[in-house]
């Protein structure tokens, strides 16, 4: 099966004054990967690893400084304005604070309507039919249509930023920490809606979230990342079973334990703070904080290869003839 997206060495470059003169931050540095349709990627990272500017970049909502972007064959970074547009129906995002990504002054009526008239599609009447397919679809009463947005609860917001990414018929849904910002019974509610979604309109998603609680139990793969670079990438169940790179070990150990019998006395934690994507250390950029540190991460960066069938890590206590394929 074709990946539906297909991403090659992407880059990421911003310029910022450090001390005076002017720096390169590599908020991305050199991502490989790929999302098959119907899957779920699960993006996980500490923040400022790079996940939401790979997203962004991914859907050209920011430009990448080098790389391709195949989606369903097609190379984005090709595209004029124009045929960008149109191909824009195909893949949406939902972000993190809907309230802040839903205009105030729009009622929810314009807002599920507004993706149709900026890509021109469809009559009025089937527009408005549209809108009411959509607030089925994620359990929003139609009474609501005429209200905005600042009188509705956080999870009634996050249910309409949802109705309005999937008012095109996406195929690619990226949800950046979808549930973060509300309570813990909401999130709950919109995960489970967000897995109804996928199997009821076959959609692929890339979830992005710090919470491995979250990325467990919507995502098929997981992609760890760590200062703009993938470090391990592998089957969710086999990520979440035997984590191979010592940064992906760290943050699993770090995970609540819901079962008090396996509590442990005190969870482990990561040392330290992420560096700076203006100075990132030389070598293995995570070798300041890691446990397992040898001479040569200090000095080389690890390539990221095949350890075993399908996991994928950026280690030196890996490699690829002494396991790997």
């Amino acid at each position: 099966m074709a990946p539906l997206l297909q991403i090659r060495g992407l880059r990421k470059e911003f310029r910022i004054r450090r001390a005076g003169r002017d720096v390169s931050v590599k908020a991305v540095d050199g991502v490989d990967l790929e999302v098959f349709p119907g899957d779920t990627l699960g993006l996980v990272g500490e923040s400022g690893s790079g996940k939401t500017t790979l997203a962004r970049c991914a859907l050209r909502l920011l430009e990448p400084t080098a790389g391709s972007i195949l989606f369903n064959g097609v190379d984005l970074l090709s595209l004029n304005p124009s045929a960008l547009r149109r191909k824009r129906r195909e893949f949406q995002i939902i972000f993190q604070d809907a309230a802040a990504s839903l205009d105030p002054r729009m009622t929810l009526r314009e807002t599920l309507l507004e993706p149709f008239e900026v890509q021109g599609v469809a009559t009025l009447p089937e527009r408005e039919s549209r809108v009411r397919e959509l607030l089925e679809a994620v359990s929003l009463d139609p009474a609501l249509l005429d209200r905005l947005p600042g009188s509705l609860s956080g999870g009634q917001q996050q249910r309409v930023a949802i109705a309005r990414a999937l008012a095109l018929k996406p195929r690619l849904l990226i949800a950046d920490e979808p549930v973060s910002a509300l309570d813990a019974s909401v999130q709950a509610q919109i995960l489970n809606l967000l897995l109804k979604l996928q199997n009821r309109f076959g959609l692929t998603l890339i979830l992005i979230s710090h919470s491995l609680t979250v990325i467990h139990y919507l995502s098929t793969t997981v992609a760890v990342m760590y200062l703009g670079r993938i470090v391990e990438e592998g089957p969710t169940g086999q990520f979440f079973t035997y984590p191979r790179h010592p940064y992906s070990q760290l943050l699993l150990q770090s995970m609540p334990v819901l079962d008090p019998a396996a509590r442990r006395e005190k969870p482990p934690s990561i040392g330290g703070e992420i560096p700076t994507p203006a100075a990132p250390p030389a070598g293995c950029h995570f070798h300041p904080r890691c446990p397992r540190v040898m001479s040569e991460c200090r000095k080389t960066y690890p390539d990221l290869v095949s350890w075993g069938q399908d996991t994928k890590v950026a280690c030196f206590l890996y490699t690829s003839d002494s396991g790997g394929s």
